[in-house]
């Protein structure tokens, strides 16, 4: 069975993750710091069971980018970004932003109004980003303390914050 697939320009295809994607899309996050890794089975469920809301994104079959997230299971209107990783060679060209607007595009996101990820104070990038997406989408943005430093115990993590855009209505053509 083909991929489903979405082309972007010439050669950058976005599309939903399958499971032959789970060993690259953790290469891909081992090359992505400050991305925590996680096993290649962790990867290898993002690509099955949460495939509705992620997305992987190609150039000449090798993934250079990759979004996961998933319907927060307290707020069905909610989508929450749990990683964005974008090859070095593929950064500032708009990447990760085509790829959220790709997975808030599916028809079976159309109940979503908001959209959550957690920053450490110092991931600017990542700010940037989401308050970019939130101007693009004509929605408000917000940002707050979500886990101290105080939850995660002993492993010296930085405090994460977590961002949130929305309400918002967006639609594709």
């Amino acid at each position: 069975m083909s991929k489903p697939k979405k082309e972007i320009h010439e050669s950058l295809i976005i599309r939903k993750p399958d499971l032959n994607d789970g060993e690259s899309i953790y290469f891909l996050v081992t090359k992505s710091p400050p991305l925590e890794i996680n096993s290649v089975y962790s990867y290898l469920l993002v690509c099955s069971h949460f495939d509705q809301t992620s997305v992987v994104c190609e150039l000449e079959d090798d993934i250079v980018g990759f979004t996961s997230g998933y319907i927060h299971p307290n707020q069905d209107d909610t989508l929450f970004i749990w990683q964005i990783a974008v090859s070095d060679h593929m950064r500032v060209k708009g990447i990760a932003r085509k790829m959220l607007l790709d997975i808030l595009g599916r028809r079976e996101l159309g109940d979503v109004k908001y959209l959550e990820t957690t920053v450490t104070s110092d991931n600017d990038s990542s700010k940037s980003l989401f308050n970019s997406l939130a101007r693009q989408l004509d929605a408000p943005v917000t940002e707050e303390s979500y886990f101290s430093e105080k939850v995660f115990q002993k492993t010296g993590h930085p405090e994460e914050f977590i961002i949130r855009i929305g309400p918002f209505d967006y639609k594709t053509d």
